[in-house]
């Protein structure tokens, strides 16, 4: 981490505001709706602490209001202050197998503002109506006091809402909260349908989470997607299009979430093509969606690694500065034009930012950034992002090389995941691991798959390193 920049450890000064805070933020007569008593719920990781979203579902006259509440970080964190300054150096919470570094400490991120079970917490309030057809008419962003009444887990979710298990006993224990959980599943899916009837990208990548047995790790298991998952994914999606727009409609500068349109869609052509789809010479969103949408059902078992070659070569996510008045890239795999991360202050830098030039918004204030600050903070957050991603591989790679340490020599099918002039990369499965293909590399391009050997895996370093198999004969 020192090495990219990030600071593991939390400064003196921050420690020592840390020790000054008695308690959460407290509501005043300034927040102007109490909404405890609806029946927010949470759904994230099961062993999750830092919660930073809740949501509910209600009628309305055409359609259902959807809310999503966000903790109030900024209640507790002020701009400037040493936890900020500190937060603002790492830009975000950093998750490897060897343990988890928060962004801010876990006495504020997993209990004074997390949006905890039972807990009166103020929150932001993105506020949404959503028609029969998945379309947001109507929105709205205020502040809010609210109660969790249940934390839920994604599995034990999933598994109910999708047949294959019992309704979880904390959704049992509050009542009407199966129906109200049903109710905000049916709105997610239209939310989903919609978003890919206008050219929103199908993917769906293997990540990977350890697997300890007393204490020693045991193996790197993919973490798939299921339907309590796309819940929440499809919330916080239109949260997000609504924050932006919301300081759009305000006129007030924001930092925005972009991905570009893509360099290498030559190469997303080339690899459609070898799979017997055509794709059109210029960049098209919605054809490539249907085209992955063909292939997710023609070959399931692949469309992972399909996945992950599609998103290397559309290119990484970044921070933009979005002006009043001025135009914006959007976002293309979302195919969107405005939106803004805004849901998960506690684990993103740039939600924080977010949050603070909402709550200016609201009552009218200056922006809390000036241009110039925010430009500059855009950079940073989109290179301590790259940098963060780039610790948990090298951690997650010597995690795999002690597993792999016992299996050199066995072979692999993989598929190449990156090919530059940096190097060939390839991804294995069994355990989910990429490594280095140092030896018959040659012609090899992202996308494609291979037969390789493991020749060396140095824990130390995070090294594996594979050879294309028929190079070894």
């Amino acid at each position: 981490m020192v090495e990219r920049g990030l600071q593991p450890d939390f400064p003196a000064d921050a420690l020592a505001e840390l020790a000054a805070i008695d308690g959460p933020a407290t509501p005043t007569d300034k927040v102007p709706r109490d909404l405890r008593a609806l029946p927010w719920c949470s759904i994230d990781n099961d062993d999750s602490r830092d919660l930073d979203q809740l949501s509910v579902a209600q009628p309305a006259d055409a359609g259902v209001r959807i809310l999503v509440a966000i903790a109030d970080v900024d209640a507790l964190v002020k701009k400037g202050s040493a936890i900020d300054t500190h937060a603002a150096t790492n830009t975000t919470s950093v998750y490897t197998a060897a343990g988890v570094f928060p962004m801010l400490p876990e006495r504020l991120s997993t209990d004074l503002t997390s949006l905890g079970a039972d807990e009166v917490r103020l929150a932001l309030v993105v506020d949404m109506t959503v028609d029969g057809e998945g379309d947001v008419t109507t929105s709205d962003v205020y502040r809010a006091v609210v109660l969790n009444r249940a934390k839920l887990a994604y599995d034990s979710v999933a598994a109910w809402l999708e047949g294959a298990g019992p309704v979880p006993a904390p959704v049992a224990a509050v009542r009407g909260l199966d129906e109200q959980l049903r109710t905000q599943d049916d709105v997610a899916q239209r939310l989903k349908r919609r978003r890919h009837a206008r050219g929103a990208l199908g993917l769906e990548t293997l990540a990977v989470r350890p697997v300890f047995d007393g204490g020693t790790l045991a193996d790197l298991r993919p973490d798939r997607k299921n339907r309590a998952k796309e819940l929440v994914e499809n919330f916080m999606i239109a949260a997000n299009v609504v924050t932006a727009t919301f300081l759009s409609g305000h006129d007030v500068p924001s930092l925005r979430r972009v991905l570009r349109t893509p360099a290498r869609w030559p190469r997303i052509v080339s690899l459609a093509a070898s799979l017997g789809s055509a794709l059109p010479a210029t960049p098209d969103a919605a054809a490539l969606d249907a085209f992955l949408v063909l292939r997710k059902r023609v070959d399931p078992a692949r469309f992972a690694d399909l996945s992950l070659a599609v998103i290397k070569l559309l290119g990484s996510g970044e921070y933009e500065v979005e002006s009043p008045g001025a135009p914006v890239d959007g976002h293309f795999g979302l195919a969107v034009a405005d939106y803004a991360h805004s849901t998960a202050p506690n684990r993103r830098f740039p939600d924080l930012v977010t949050q603070r030039l909402v709550k200016a918004a609201l009552t009218g204030g200056p922006p809390p950034y000036a241009a110039g600050e925010l430009a500059a903070l855009a950079a940073h957050c989109t290179q301590q992002e790259d940098n963060a991603a780039k610790v948990e591989r090298q951690v997650q790679k010597s995690a795999a090389a002690l597993l792999l340490a016992n299996r050199i020599g066995e072979a692999f099918d993989a598929v190449v995941t990156g090919a530059s002039d940096k190097g060939t990369w390839a991804r294995i499965s069994g355990p989910t691991v990429e490594g280095r293909v140092v030896k018959g590399f040659e012609g090899l391009d992202v996308g494609d798959t291979v037969r390789v050997r493991l020749v060396r895996a140095d824990a130390t370093h995070g090294f594996i390193d594979f050879a294309r198999e028929d190079a070894m004969r």
